[in-house]
């Protein structure tokens, strides 16, 4: 690297050549200076590679890339990405998907949350459908994610409106090392299995209160891109991880 950024923003991909817009990542690239981007191949089969590849070529100050050899799931191309960035030392890691549903310009909101509010180590994107904001999600996809975050909130005893959504960062910090320190169990819902880690290393230390180092953060846009490779099937299995998690760490 040429120089420490700010924020390491982790970008996992498989099969994401049709569905990541190089343009607005240079574009970005190109005002931001705080922001460097680790694109994780996770064993795709088609161009992705070759299109992150590029990428890297056009500004290597700004894009790296981490290969993968084979599929190993979103979990554990953001844990190799992240684990990467600790190692690196850089100050804030972020996750952020391909497809770009929240567009990177939200990213300076997170980082100056977290630079302001020394004692919030995690900042959340929450797709909440406010006046005045642009949040665009199929209904079923809205509902459905109602009821996980319902049972989420009863199984981690949180109020916390919206794992799912593909836009955290996070101050980097030894609880984030020992929280990536191992694979997650969860295939599908690593996001709750973070929060579950964090809140079980926290409790290690001292006593504290989740509530005040978690920050959700409403998001003025969000949008359904076409492509996504979940299914609603996906849901039942989602619901069947969360019990898991529930035992593994209670």
């Amino acid at each position: 690297m040429t120089s420490l950024p700010k924020v390491l923003v982790v970008i996992p991909c498989y099969n994401e050549e049709k569905r990541l817009p190089k343009t607005l990542f240079l574009d970005f690239a190109s005002r931001e200076s705080d922001y460097r981007f680790l694109f994780v191949d996770d064993g795709s089969r088609d161009h992705t590679l070759q299109l992150l590849e590029s990428l890297r070529k056009e500004r290597p100050d700004r894009f790296d890339v981490l290969k993968l050899e084979q599929n190993s799931g979103k979990a554990e191309a953001v844990r190799q990405g992240f684990l990467k960035g600790i190692q690196e030392g850089v100050p804030f890691i972020a996750f952020w998907d391909a497809d770009l549903a929240t567009p990177l310009g939200v990213l300076p909101s997170f980082l100056i949350t977290l630079q302001a509010r020394p004692a919030i180590e995690m900042v959340f994107g929450s797709r909440i459908k406010l006046m005045g904001h642009d949040i665009e999600r199929r209904e079923i996809r809205h509902y459905l994610g109602r009821i996980f975050a319902t049972a989420v909130s009863f199984i981690l005893k949180l109020n916390i409106y919206d794992t799912q959504c593909g836009a955290k960062m996070f101050r980097a910090t030894e609880t984030l090392r020992a929280m990536f320190g191992e694979k997650f169990h969860s295939k599908w819902i690593f996001d709750v299995e973070l929060i579950a880690r964090f809140t079980k290393v926290k409790k290690n230390i001292a006593p504290f209160n989740p509530g005040s180092s978690i920050y959700e953060m409403p998001l003025p846009v969000w949008h359904d891109i076409a492509g996504s490779k979940l299914c609603t099937l996906d849901f039942l299995k989602a619901l069947i991880e969360l019990g898991q998690i529930y035992f593994l760490y209670r």
